[in-house]
């Protein structure tokens, strides 16, 4: 994370239970009540996923709470939301969704230095139970070291 990125929301449950390749950045297009709910940080990522629909990606299931604050106009907290990329991204990302058999998980939402909300998306691809059980085993064995080496010292 860049040190003028304001960290918004993160899916930790996205690297538990996918193996992501790469990240890449998108902007959203947002109500006025959505980005007041996200600076208070009221967001969660965990079931959300990225789609492509009629040649546009958008970002679909992400939790966006109402605005505390806001009037008969509010936002629907589940409504899809149209993501930002460029065309040249959009047209690699299509292909390697339908090609390979990934798919597109949000890995963390924040605020870039103009103050504009950003989506970290992730291609990616699901692990199955065996693989999962195989990084629970490699972070144990990495905490397991790093107390020994602590102890040591």
């Amino acid at each position: 994370m860049a040190r003028n990125e304001k960290p918004i929301a993160e899916n930790r449950k996205a690297r538990h239970d996918y193996f992501i390749d790469e990240v890449i950045e998108a902007g959203m297009v947002l109500t006025g009540t959505e980005v007041k709910s996200l600076r208070a940080g009221r967001v969660n990522l965990r079931d959300s996923f990225a789609r492509f629909d009629k040649g546009e990606l958008f970002l679909f299931n992400c939790h966006i709470a109402p605005y505390e604050y806001g009037n008969r106009y509010n936002h629907d907290p589940y409504r899809s939301r149209k993501l930002l990329v460029h065309r040249k991204q959009l047209r690699e990302l299509a292909a390697r969704v339908q090609q390979e058999g990934m798919t597109l998980i949000p890995v963390r939402m924040y605020f870039d230095k103009h103050g504009r909300a950003k989506l970290a998306l992730g291609v990616a691809r699901g692990k199955k139970n065996y693989d999962k059980r195989q990084s629970i085993a490699q972070r144990d064995a990495n905490r397991r070291i790093e107390r020994a080496l602590k102890q040591r010292v």
